[in-house]
């Protein structure tokens, strides 16, 4: 048996009622004669295997079983009352009385139909609910015992008809979302007046398990029944929004579809008649730029290749607009496409001297490589690595070098790069794939020969994306980038014509075997002669232009710019320097603009009225009135400076107690030159005893700067020497560099900035490693013209030249013991 689908019920309309277009919706009177008929005692039964009958509801039923065929015909010749159950498994053939719910409806037969296709079709209204006493026949057909199936009514209070007008309300958006049921189903469920046969009507047609349905007709109470319809209108509700949400996306992405379709056919028609279409523009396009371009056999074999596969493409595709962009960019890259090299060194000398104050290294690195290149033609491009502290021109350096030489240039900031695909490119199956950061910087130079700068080739990360200093190995081998591979261009591209300079402030992060490539030139700090030149020379002039001001509208004397150097700024570089003018300028250009009287002079009182109170205190040479105090020399990040050690003893049994947030390195100094006084105690007249009587405690002011290193090694053995002999060092004199247990004086690095330092700080002398004697050599004389340098190889030499022969008072008193422990 089979059900008509849901609400549509019009084609049986005509059979009730062949006068009657629509179905003559029952009325609370026609309900209230309907509960009011009698149950007959007993009743053919007529199994239901796929729906439930309502009272009030008519529904079409194909019927095929024999049994059933004959109860339908007998029953039709008769008074034509039957009773309707439903089967309790739906797969049983032929049920049992036992398999049957218990409780069904009282159906009258309206009307009887043969199919042309040979079944029986029975129209039947259901009257009134029964439930099974006793089965009484079972052949040929069940006849049961019933009776009438009390119902409980339900007073029509506010809550009930909120109920029953949100039932209606639901079974109205169900009807207007789902595209099977007919739009006159809403004007029916609008023109039920009685409450139980709208509730009957609904259960009838929602689209709802038969085992719902069942028990919806089993309820006694009429608010229960419609609790449970609400209940799953609601479910119904929500699949069909949901089945209507999908099946609206999926038909948005279709028209879409079509649309694009559509417009490209009719952009095509379009070109057609303007004389050609799009995709065979571009590719001819694409043939004749091939052309023009000198590159090798391989290049053009492949570049054919490609472009054949883009002719073969649907333009529409999308693969197709990423084969085009990876032809454009091996059309634009620059192969073999050189720029001519200015071979005026001279020229070059005076391009280099004007744009930058000092790095007379660096300068005369550039000017020999020029030299061969101008000799030799084919010379390598040298890989050069630039290191110094910050603000000291190292990138700004790449630009001049481009100018000298006259090619173009481009720069690369490697910092914070953690991918390797920003140095190689990703592959071509990727979405959105590019290619790496290089060929990208080639194609926008749009020369081979470019004057390429990697800024901050230490700040260069790693992750699990791969490690992108291990990239750039290939790329800064001279004797491997002539091959250079990326996996977006995929084929061998020449880069040893390109003059790579790399920037860092610290070779200790840069990996060993990248860091073998490179020719490393050291750009140290300048001096504050220096830094007055550069200032008067480029920092004010390039000031005066952004704030709009003229040569007469300020003035600034070296005295005054060293007085900004010295106490408002701290660093190697000028860019400190470079703000602090700048304010000063915007200082001026205020009282410019407001049209107010000042000093085109600025004296020493402007300046601090501009940029405030002085930040830092010159660092001066503290006296050595106190036995154990030893001035020392430090590199920093932003320059050269002084630190000072200090030692003291007290009554003890023989502690080092260390303090100054120092690091390993530097604790490690401070055990080593204790271990050496203690093993040559006799040579400097100290006695073994007092190392067992008395601690002793090192510090390192500013305690809240860490400080780390091995350079304070000597430094750290001159203090402890003469606070146990008690001689107190020579008035202005500074040392730096590392020692051994053996009493090795070892070389140190940062000489110039610590050089710098101590002259800030009045230091005359200075004790130093023999082997750091190079490094003088190369400070300019003027520099270093009022400092006396004394060069040592061994410890007993620091303590001859740095502790004077008087002592600041008696020896060491052994006989003072450390205090007694108190429990």
């Amino acid at each position: 048996m089979s059900k008509q689908d849901i609400f549509d019920f019009h084609s049986a309309m005509p059979i009730i009622n062949e006068d009657t277009e629509f179905f003559p919706l029952m009325s609370q009177q026609d309900e209230e004669e309907m509960n009011n008929e009698d149950t007959p005692e007993t009743l053919a039964i007529l199994p239901l295997r796929n729906t439930v009958l309502f009272p009030g509801v008519v529904i079409p039923i194909t019927v095929g079983r024999d049994k059933s065929i004959k109860l339908i015909k007998e029953a039709y010749k008769g008074n034509k009352i039957i009773g309707v159950v439903s089967q309790k498994d739906v797969s049983i053939e032929d049920p049992t009385f036992e398999q049957l719910n218990t409780v069904g409806t009282v159906a009258n037969i309206i009307k009887l139909l043969q199919m042309p296709d040979g079944n029986t079709t029975v129209i039947i209204q259901g009257k009134q609910r029964f439930s099974l006493i006793e089965e009484v026949q079972n052949e040929p057909y069940i006849k049961a015992v019933v009776k009438k199936f009390e119902e409980q009514k339900h007073k029509a209070d506010k809550e009930f008809k909120t109920l029953i007008a949100s039932i209606r309300e639901m079974s109205a958006q169900i009807i207007q979302l789902s595209p099977n049921i007919p739009s006159e189903a809403s004007i029916a469920l609008k023109n039920i007046e009685s409450n139980s046969f709208l509730i009957n009507f609904i259960s009838s047609n929602m689209n709802a398990e038969m085992a719902d349905k069942q028990k919806i007709l089993e309820m006694n109470k009429l608010l229960d029944r419609a609790q449970k319809v609400m209940e799953l209108l609601m479910v119904e509700l929500q699949m069909l929004e949901l089945r209507n949400q999908i099946q609206s996306k999926v038909r948005t992405d279709l028209d879409k579809q079509q649309r694009d379709y559509f417009l490209n056919q009719q952009l095509k028609t379009i070109q057609e008649e303007l004389g050609g279409n799009s995709a065979d523009l571009e590719f001819d396009a694409l043939q004749e730029k091939a052309k023009l371009k000198k590159w090798s056999k391989e290049v053009n074999d492949h570049f054919d290749k490609e472009l054949d596969k883009l002719g073969r493409m649907n333009p529409a595709a999308p693969d197709y607009s990423v084969q085009l962009n990876y032809l454009e960019l091996i059309l634009d890259l620059p192969w073999s496409e050189f720029t001519k090299d200015n071979f005026d060194l001279k020229r070059a000398q005076r391009i280099l001297d004007k744009d930058h104050f000092g790095l007379e290294k660096v300068k005369q690195r550039i000017v020999e490589y020029l030299a061969v290149l101008k000799l030799k033609r084919d010379m390598k491009a040298p890989i050069l690595c630039l290191v110094g502290p910050p603000g000291v021109g190292k990138t700004s350096l790449g630009k001049s070098i481009a100018k000298a030489l006259g090619r173009k240039y481009v720069r690369m900031a490697l910092g914070g790069i953690r991918d390797e695909a920003e140095i190689r490119g990703h592959r071509k199956t990727y979405i959105g794939a590019m290619p790496g950061r290089i060929i990208s910087s080639i194609k926008k130079a749009g020369a081979d020969n470019p004057v390429f700068v990697l800024d901050e080739i230490d700040k260069v990360g790693t992750d699990h994306r791969g490690d992108p200093s291990s990239a750039l190995l290939e790329v800064l081998d001279p004797e491997q980038n002539n091959a250079f591979y990326d996996h977006y261009v995929e084929m061998d591209y020449d880069l040893s014509n390109i003059l790579f300079i790399a920037t860092a402030n610290s070779l200790s992060t840069i990996q060993p075997a990248l860091l073998d490539r490179m020719e490393i030139i050291e750009v140290n700090g300048y001096t504050i002669e220096e830094k007055i030149e550069i200032a008067k020379k480029y920092l004010l002039p390039k000031q005066k232009e952004n704030h709009g001001l003229e040569n007469k509208h300020i003035n600034l004397k070296p005295a005054l710019i060293e007085k900004v150097i010295e106490d408002y700024t701290r660093e190697s570089g000028v860019r400190g320097l470079e703000k602090r003018i700048g304010s000063l300028v915007r200082g001026v250009a205020t009282k410019v603009a407001m049209e107010e009287e000042y000093n085109v002079t600025l004296t020493n009182e402007d300046v601090e009225r501009i940029l405030g109170a002085p930040i830092y205190d010159k660092d001066l040479y503290e006296g050595n009135e106190v036995a154990g105090v030893v001035t020392g020399l430090a590199w920093t990040s932003v320059g050269g400076d002084i630190l000072f050690i200090e030692s003291s003893l007290s009554p003890g049994k023989g502690k080092l107690t260390l303090t100054g947030n120092l690091g390993d390195v530097m604790k490690e100094s401070a055990v080593i030159a204790l271990a050496y006084l203690r093993a040559h105690a006799a040579e400097f007249g100290i006695d073994y005893a007092l190392f067992d009587h008395w601690d002793v405690h090192v510090h390192v002011p500013a305690g809240a700067t860490p400080k780390d290193g091995p350079s304070a090694g000597v430094t750290m053995l001159t203090a402890l020497t003469s606070v146990f002999t008690q001689r107190k060092v020579k008035q202005h004199l500074a040392m730096t560099g590392e020692i051994t247990l053996r009493g090795k004086v070892l070389p140190v690095g940062g000489i110039k900035e610590k050089i710098l330092a101590a002259k800030r700080a009045n230091i005359k002398e200075i004790i130093l490693c023999k082997s750091n004697r190079k490094d003088i050599l190369e400070i300019k004389e003027s520099y270093i013209k009022d400092l006396t340098f004394h060069y040592v190889s061994e410890m007993s030499e620091v303590i001859e030249l740095a502790l004077t022969k008087n002592k600041v008072k008696k020896p060491l008193d052994l006989s003072i013991k450390a205090a007694p422990i108190v429990n």
